[in-house]
């Protein structure tokens, strides 16, 4: 994916659901959601079946659980759930699967591109914010 795509992805989003969303400062899921609630108009939902609340705010325990379409659902899960990942984001009318760094799967990327949603691999979130925006 273009630098071009990457940047019109976080220029038109308003929703972001972190799924991996922990409450431990050294987590890298814990640092993006921290630097996007800190520097970004995005609206987070945080996605953990372990917290009910992060930042002050609820945490739901899947994508299911939101309370409304996500924009962008960004990944911190381990590479044996990205599938079950994707199709949850695929029934919760995602338009953006992002995975993390680290994160790569083909077979998952084709299955979410061939729903409709647009797809960016081994890309940190926050990292790209700050290149891009």
């Amino acid at each position: 994916m273009s630098d071009e795509d990457v940047r019109a992805i976080l220029r038109d989003a308003r929703t972001i659901a972190i799924v991996g969303a922990s409450d431990r400062p050294d987590r890298a899921s814990y640092g993006v959601a921290d630097y996007l609630r800190r520097n970004t108009d995005y609206e987070l939902w945080f996605v953990n079946p372990r917290l009910t609340e992060l930042f002050g705010r609820p945490v739901y325990p899947d994508l299911a659980s939101l309370p409304g379409a996500p924009d962008v659902v960004d990944v911190f899960r381990r590479s044996s759930e990205l599938p079950q990942v994707a199709e949850e984001a695929i029934a919760a009318h995602a338009k953006v699967l992002w995975l993390q760094l680290g994160l790569a799967d083909e077979t998952v990327a084709t299955t979410a591109r061939s729903a409709g949603l647009q797809v960016v691999m081994d890309r940190c979130l926050k990292v790209e914010h700050q290149r891009l925006s």
